[in-house]
């Protein structure tokens, strides 16, 4: 099938993308990598008037570490997936965003694909919006005129599909921070390929002590809730060595906490086994890289 007619339009600067799309309101568009646009377009499932493509605006296409306020790396709207996964930048800075980007896609789709553009889509199945909400990141939008706003994780993602981004509004960054001190982090997910969606994704981050004993455990949920899921699994494993801790009553508690849904990939149960599995998993691996000597705790 192919999309139905709209208009198009390809400016250059940031200013001019601003008016543009304040000026078409709900009519206009953005198509920045069009992995999942391109796609709804041409089976139909959407219709858009006007499409704004702003992969000539070059002031979008940034990846940077972000030093102090906790670190971590500000990703611009027109960063590829396939450039934040493989850069040093995000490996030293935010490794848990260059795990999970491992698992996100195939390499035609990591190629165009943007992690803006992902993070816009709010697709729960999306490895990207859990690991924004696991770092207590947030997404800085801007509207012609108006002051640019910083949108936090939890308040962005409102459903499936739905963000808070309203008309004319337009994601130019998103900031993904570090992790503090003695702390690791890992991605773990389950799908019937390689780089499709997800079953079930577990990302989980563990911060230990000097004497290499838990001081928090938390972790973040794809495909099992609307939104992105974080739970705090501290009471299940904190005060106790990384390497002996009981990884199985955090999964215990992450299956009884998660809601996903049936579907025709997978079963309500079938998820919260996974869920579970995952979760004692990703810890465990979390806890092994913070305590990897040498290393801050924190490695890719």
């Amino acid at each position: 099938m192919k999309p139905g007619p709209f208009d198009y339009s390809a400016p250059t600067t940031l200013g001019d993308t601003l008016t543009l799309l304040a000026d078409l309101g709900p009519d206009g568009k953005v198509l920045a990598g069009g992995q999942s646009l391109i796609p709804i377009l041409n089976m139909r499932l959407a219709r858009f008037p006007h499409l704004v493509d702003i992969n000539r605006v070059t002031e979008l296409d940034t990846l940077e570490p972000v030093a102090g306020d906790g670190g971590g790396v500000r990703v611009g709207a027109l960063a590829r997936h396939a450039r934040v996964e493989r850069s040093a930048v995000t490996v030293q800075a935010c490794p848990v965003l260059a795990q999970a980007l491992r698992f996100v896609a195939h390499p035609a789709v990591k190629n165009r694909g943007t992690v803006c553009g992902a993070l816009a889509h709010a697709d729960p199945a999306s490895e990207l919006p859990a690991m924004l909400a696991l770092l207590g990141g947030w997404v800085e939008v801007a509207h012609a005129g108006q002051a640019t706003r910083h949108v936090p994780a939890g308040s962005f993602f409102l459903g499936p599909l739905e963000s808070a981004l309203g008309p004319g509004d337009l994601v130019v960054s998103a900031r993904f921070p570090g992790v503090a001190g003695r702390s690791g982090t890992a991605f773990l997910e389950v799908a019937r390929r390689r780089g499709d969606y997800a079953l079930c994704g577990v990302g989980a981050a563990v911060t230990l002590d000097d004497d290499l004993r838990i001081v928090s455990a938390r972790a973040a949920y794809v495909s099992v809730s609307p939104t992105p899921l974080v739970l705090d699994l501290t009471d299940a494993a904190a005060g106790r060595p990384a390497a002996t801790a009981d990884y199985a009553a955090a999964g215990r508690l992450a299956r009884s906490a998660v809601s996903p849904e049936a579907d025709i990939h997978a079963g309500e149960e079938y998820r919260r086994e996974l869920a579970m599995v995952l979760t004692e998993r990703a810890l465990e691996s979390a806890a092994r890289r913070a305590g990897a000597p040498g290393r801050g705790g924190v490695t890719s």
